[in-house]
């Protein structure tokens, strides 16, 4: 939809919680999960709908299908005619969007606290009387294409990093693009968006997260006003999630007019959703800080400003995810530096740590870097409600954030080395050299 400016690949420190602030649950008769955060910090309110469907749900002949299905939703129901619900969130000082991940599909409104029953009563009516009409679905699938065109067919590093993706995760979801493959996203008719919103649209594979300048009293009248008369339908079954086996190393080229090369390397990894113990995705998101944690990290020390080999170099732990994570290393190598070269040199980095545990003051600076964002993060009233609920329709306890201070604290200096030793292995690895047309 909109230009969205919040993150959507969730970092792992947006997983903290106010303890001190309140968290209501309750669910409805017809399986509307509702989640409740008091913040009467200021008369601000965020409303969001979070359903467990995304682009890793769809058919290997649909993709871009939950994101199209996404645009839809801003186009009319049968008491709102196209553009009308956003328009009455503006008259009324609030603002709205959407966004699709691979794992779900999320909607939010956010106003001034008065605005309540406004906001619910705009959401319940889109799940209630969705229009889906066949020429107003195919002008907004143009749109679509569009948005693919500008954001990824003419940009080459878009390109090419959608490709390296559809490598590094083979035999999942994640493996196509969320906004879709071209020509899928061409063929794609109306009638599978209305299959989409019948089946993956109940109330039963939603949740309702209100955060903000409420409290559970003024909410839960409210909710059962507008949602409760939902019919339940039939929740839709996912599979169970699993840690997937190492496919084995997979390594491509790409040629592509891209200005300068690039390299691209990932691990697949446990999730906190797959790992079989939960110290892994802690002790990933300490790997994650130590080797690109700041100026003091690891690669930034060694290989950008030491050995020079690097113009700029980045690397991080996706662990939020229904399947497994991801941890990722880009890079641009400096001039007269091969690819080859700053591959090695970052292998020898992470193999430093599988040979020596990183020392107490490596932690602490990264445990302090999190920390410092997770402050930033707490003052935000949407961030409360992104955290709450992701964890939800990831189908983990929100709870979970309270514990991650503590959990992320309890991490030893062994337990990442072992990290760096079970999981950025070759046999989970993906490694794309991109390098500019012409050039060998």
């Amino acid at each position: 939809m909109k230009p969205l400016l919040i993150a959507l690949g969730l970092s792992l420190i947006t997983l903290t919680a106010r303890a001190e602030l309140p968290t209501h649950e309750f669910q409805l008769d017809n399986g509307l999960d509702v989640l409740v955060r008091e913040d009467h910090r200021a008369p601000v309110i965020t409303v969001m709908v979070w359903f467990k469907a995304g682009s890793i749900d769809e058919a290997p002949y649909e993709t871009g299908l939950a994101h199209v299905l996404e645009h839809m939703m801003f186009k009319g129901s049968e008491r709102l005619g196209a553009g009308e619900f956003s328009r009455l969130v503006a008259r009324y000082g609030g603002s709205d969007n959407a966004f699709t991940s691979y794992d779900f599909t999320a909607y939010f409104q956010q106003y001034e606290a008065s605005r309540l029953p406004l906001a619910l009563e705009l959401e319940a009516e889109r799940l209630k009387n969705l229009k889906i009409d066949d020429e107003s679905f195919r002008r907004e699938l143009q749109v679509v294409m569009e948005e693919r065109r500008q954001r990824t067919d003419d940009k080459p590093t878009a390109l090419a990093w959608e490709k390296f993706q559809a490598v590094a995760r083979p035999g999942t979801g994640y493996a196509h693009p969320i906004i879709g493959w071209r020509d899928q996203l061409a063929q794609l008719q109306p009638q599978q968006a209305r299959d989409w919103y019948e089946r993956f649209y109940v109330p039963g594979n939603a949740t309702l997260v209100i955060a903000g300048d409420v409290t559970p009293e003024q909410v839960r009248p409210l909710v059962e006003k507008f949602f409760a008369d939902l019919p339940q339908g039939e929740t839709p079954p996912r599979p169970e999630t699993t840690l997937n086996p190492p496919p084995g190393e997979r390594r491509m080229t790409l040629r592509l007019p891209v200005r300068v090369p690039a390299l691209y390397m990932s691990y697949n990894v446990p999730s906190l959703t797959t790992a079989d113990h939960q110290d892994d995705f802690y002790a990933l998101t300490m790997l994650g800080g130590v080797l690109d944690g700041g100026i003091s990290a690891r690669m930034e020390s060694n290989l950008v400003r030491g050995q020079r080999l690097a113009a700029g170099l980045g690397a991080g732990y996706d662990g939020l995810q229904r399947g497994n994570g991801t941890f990722t290393i880009t890079a641009t190598p400096n001039p007269e530096v091969s690819l080859d070269e700053l591959e090695a040199a970052i292998k020898a980095e992470i193999e430093k740590i599988a040979e020596q545990p990183p020392s107490e003051a490596e932690m602490d600076r990264v445990r302090a870097g999190v920390l410092a964002e997770q402050i930033y993060q707490r003052d935000s009233v949407m961030g409360q409600a992104m955290e709450l609920g992701t964890l939800s329709v990831l189908g983990l306890d929100w709870r979970l954030a309270r514990q991650f201070d503590d959990n992320l604290e309890a991490v030893t200096p062994e337990q990442v080395q072992q990290a760096a030793r079970d999981w950025l292995v070759a046999e989970r690895s993906a490694v794309a050299h991109v390098i500019p047309e012409g050039e060998e």
